[in-house]
């Protein structure tokens, strides 16, 4: 057996447990493309693996622990089946990377990245900016995940009981996420440019595609992302690794909501389970993840805190 027909029959395998495997579909596949889908496996080599793992920066990054655990979990099923003998990764596991810590935006750098997805391009590019924009922004405003939006098709906007039906998230759970007036119409806007494009109206169409009438890909969004950002100035003023994400949206939107939750003195510790399912979460300590504590949200929280000790005083 090749290595390309391994491959696929063990991305089949684990897509017929139920999983959606996307993640380690594309390491795998990657690795394929590297080694040669002609390689027998039964030859692989840890030294013609190695250099893999710390592709294309050629230092250890968060992909390198995404392909190792790929690799691995194939490895070893092919070794149970008696396709390989052996799993050629290497013993020793360098240092984890730290810990990321999500990015939150200010509102002033929402509005340098909404801009500069206007005006981000400097050559020619398949890539229309003003999807880039509105791509952009309804990951922010819904606090959607990026392939949320981007799987977004005309049938599941419903712009007369303001919501969008997002189909099949994580976990295969469909939700019902829904706006205000402000951002119907962004919507309406949108749709309405999309028309004088004479892009594909009927109800499958995706949202979003680029000038050949092709509904972009989600690797190229990431990509385009990283320009945007630059070219709105916008990064850590530490030495991190990590740079600000387009996923940092989504932690943006959870962080000003409860901010504004906290401003607006409504009772937070109810309406947490509302953010929670909101935002598509099985179990309310996945949103504790996207909470981070920025100087605004502790402002909020201590005055919230202060005026609860004053009330206990005065009783």
């Amino acid at each position: 057996m090749k290595l390309d027909e391994m491959t696929e029959l063990y991305i089949s395998y684990r897509r017929a447990l139920g999983e959606k495997f996307k993640t380690n579909t594309q390491a795998l596949r990657s690795f394929m493309k590297y080694i040669g889908g002609d390689t027998n496996p039964m030859e692989l080599t840890i030294e013609q693996v190695k250099p893999y793992l710390y592709y294309p920066a050629g230092k250890v990054t968060a992909g390198w622990f995404i392909r190792h655990t790929a690799l691995k979990g194939m490895f070893h099923w092919a070794v149970s089946r008696g396709i390989m003998t052996g799993v050629p990764l290497p013993i020793d596991l360098p240092r984890r990377l730290e810990h990321m810590t999500p990015y939150i935006y200010s509102k002033a750098e929402l509005k340098r990245l909404f801009c500069s997805a206007m005006e981000y391009q400097k050559n020619r590019s398949a890539i229309y900016p003003e999807c880039m924009k509105m791509i952009l922004q309804l990951t922010y405003f819904l606090g959607l995940r990026l392939h949320e939006t981007m799987s977004i098709k005309i049938r599941d906007l419903n712009q007369s009981e303001l919501y969008v039906y997002i189909r099949e998230s994580k976990f295969y759970k469909s939700r019902i996420v829904t706006y205000n007036h402000k951002v119907r119409e962004l919507i309406n806007t949108f749709l309405k440019w999309r028309e004088e494009q004479n892009m594909r109206t009927e109800l499958e169409s995706g949202l979003f595609l680029d000038k050949k009438g092709v509904e972009m890909h989600i690797d190229t969004v990431r990509g385009a992302f990283e320009r945007i950002r630059k070219h709105a100035d916008i990064s850590r003023s530490n030495q991190s690794l990590f740079q600000p994400r387009i996923h940092d949206l989504r932690h943006t939107f959870a962080v000003d909501r409860l901010t504004a939750w906290y401003k607006e003195n409504q009772d937070v510790q109810k309406l947490l389970p509302v953010l929670s399912t909101y935002l598509g979460h099985t179990h309310l300590s996945h949103t504790s993840v996207y909470l981070t504590m920025t100087d605004g949200l502790l402002r909020e929280a201590s005055k919230r805190f202060e005026s609860y000790i004053k009330q206990k005083n005065d009783e």
